[in-house]
């Protein structure tokens, strides 16, 4: 070993240390100078390079690991979200109805009532009715638009509808779906594209709130050790409209902590004339403060499994167990998406694809294909999002096509939403092939992982926790296809190697290794002690973006 004396400004001692290097190895001691680990080895090896100024950290046996790296989040919206009437940690219409009445109550000024996070477990079939709202004293003359929690619908009053102009006449949008009552009138559920003939009306949020949405949800997102991330959705209209501008002036101005790479949203009623566009602005993005990119395309193929819109290869059931005949809807022209893709790569963008259904799966790794047979493999690290469903045939193209598995492990349970909204509308065939990493992993796949926070919460731990066990906290006795399980080191790899190299970060960050970035975090304890179940308790104690303390536990 290499022997360096000079002081350092931070050191870790009494490890352990899990550095998710090549051969997941593990070491005791760490030592960080001017942002970047000098030593990575025993408690000895560190010690000499205390000097006067240098700030120990004892971990007494707790576990230091690389920072964590979300592959596909939604910060700005999430943090956004919680500055309005916030709806994530209630659980009943009762609870909703009473929040928007109260948020309402408070702000008699706004012109609209925004925010969201309702769950569709909350309302029978998922679809929850403008009456409601309407019932509620505080907001009968306002519109009211509140997307659920994945953001695939969006719930309106009957003032909000009007508004938007929507009745019993107005047609279904090609890419969504208007909820109606058995007269036709609607309902106020507006399932994916539907929901902009309402949201087009709300007033804009201001680059103000959009900024201070990201400074709180970065804060948030830090809270869980997360030190890194991709937005999955710049430029989007949806939610609190684009977010590029705050990331831009957060990176200039010093207030990003975090390294974000920007994936850049592909209007699906276009074509490659969106290139110029997303050229310039990942040229402006280089030109920042050096903790923003924007060298990612994202290309929403498909929907959600609970509202049908998922892409599949074969009908989803109806009530009865028999075919509906509804197969989903493709959000791009398939005969149009290998060439698509072939020009973003040629262009040097990675894709990263919103891809749920097992007929969206294959459509997004033809794509990948086609660009490979174009071009020859130029190193972009396309990625496909969410992989509720995988055909069996396509788990091993992943490995074959160099296609990143980007997983969302927290939704891999029995929970109500998937076992009353998802399970008996595919059946039992195909839901054994949801959320298979265990496949992928065994297949040779590379694995990334995210949470699409507001989606579901952004505690690494809590996703690690079903990545390993796949039970959730409702029914921890209830395993969600085993046989898709996988080890508690992969998972912890997928969070901080895998993402970093999904985000081009992997030179600089991702492992505890000398050279690179101590983006770091400490946990309350080593998970690798303990039994699986208990994963999810494990917390955060303190979380460090190139050796610089960004979040401290209150107990840390």
């Amino acid at each position: 070993m290499h022997r360096d004396h000079h002081p350092a400004d931070l050191v870790f001692l009494g490890g352990p240390v899990y550095t998710v290097d090549p051969a997941r190895s593990w070491a005791g001691a760490v030592a960080v100078r001017d942002g970047r680990i000098v030593t990575v080895g025993r408690d000895q090896d560190v010690r000499p390079l205390v000097g006067p100024d240098t700030e120990v950290v004892d971990l007494a046996g707790r576990l230091l690991l690389p920072g964590f790296q979300d592959a596909h989040v939604h910060p700005v919206l999430a943090g956004t979200t919680l500055r309005t009437c916030d709806l994530h940690e209630l659980g009943t219409a009762e609870e909703y109805a009473a929040a928007v009445a109260a948020y309402a109550a408070a702000r008699p000024e706004a012109a609209w009532i925004t925010g969201g996070g309702w769950s569709m477990e909350a309302f029978p079939g998922g679809t929850p009715h403008r009456s409601l709202l309407d019932g509620i004293a505080a907001v009968r003359d306002r519109p009211v638009a509140l997307p659920n929690r994945d953001g695939h619908g969006l719930w309106a009053n009957s003032r909000a509808l009007e508004i938007a102009g929507i009745d019993a006449d107005t047609p279904d949008p090609a890419d969504g779906r208007i909820e109606r009552d058995a007269d036709g009138t609607p309902t106020g559920m507006l399932q994916e594209g539907a929901a902009e003939l309402v949201t087009r009306h709300v007033p804009a949020t201001s680059e103000e709130d959009r900024y201070q949405g990201l400074l709180a949800g970065q804060a948030y997102l830090h809270s869980f050790g997360i030190t890194g991330w991709q937005d999955a959705a710049v430029g989007a209209a949806f939610g609190p409209g684009d977010v590029y501008g705050a990331y831009l002036r957060a990176d200039r101005e010093g207030t990003l902590t975090a390294r974000v790479r920007a994936a850049q949203w592909w209007d699906r009623e276009g074509g490659l004339e969106q290139l110029a566009g997303f050229r310039e602005r990942r040229a402006e993005a280089a030109r920042g403060g050096g903790r923003f990119s924007a060298g990612t395309v994202k290309m929403m193929l498909d929907g959600v499994a609970e509202n049908h819109t998922a892409a599949m290869l074969e009908p989803y059931l109806d009530g009865c167990g028999c075919s509906s005949g509804n197969t989903g809807l493709d959000f791009v022209d398939p005969g149009k998406l290998g060439g698509y893709v072939a020009g973003l790569d040629a262009a040097g963008f990675q894709v990263h694809f919103h891809a749920l259904g097992d007929r969206a799966v294959r459509l997004a790794l033809d794509a990948v294909e086609e660009a490979l047979r174009r071009n020859g493999d130029l190193g972009n690290r396309h990625h496909l999002a969410h992989l509720q469903v995988v055909h069996p045939d396509d788990v091993a193209r992943f490995r074959r096509l160099g296609a990143t598995a980007n997983m969302q492990p927290l939704w891999a349970c029995h929970e109500p939403q998937m076992d009353e909204l998802t399970i008996p509308f595919l059946g039992e065939r195909r839901s054994g092939w949801q959320y298979p990493f265990g496949s992928l992993l065994r297949a040779g796949a590379m694995l990334a992982a995210g949470s699409d926070w507001s989606v579901s919460t952004p505690d690494v731990m809590a996703g690690v926790h079903v990545a390993v066990n796949r039970t959730g906290e409702e029914e921890p006795e209830r395993v969600f296809g085993p046989e898709e399980r996988i080890d508690l080191g992969s998972a912890l790899a997928a969070y901080t190697a895998g993402t970093a190299r999904v985000n081009h970060l992997d030179a600089l960050t991702g492992s505890v290794q000398a050279g690179k970035l101590a983006d770091l975090v400490v946990l309350d304890r080593n998970p690798f002690d303990g039994p699986s179940q208990a994963i999810a308790g494990t917390r955060v104690l303190r979380t460090y973006v190139q050796g610089e303390l960004v979040h401290a536990a209150a107990s840390a």
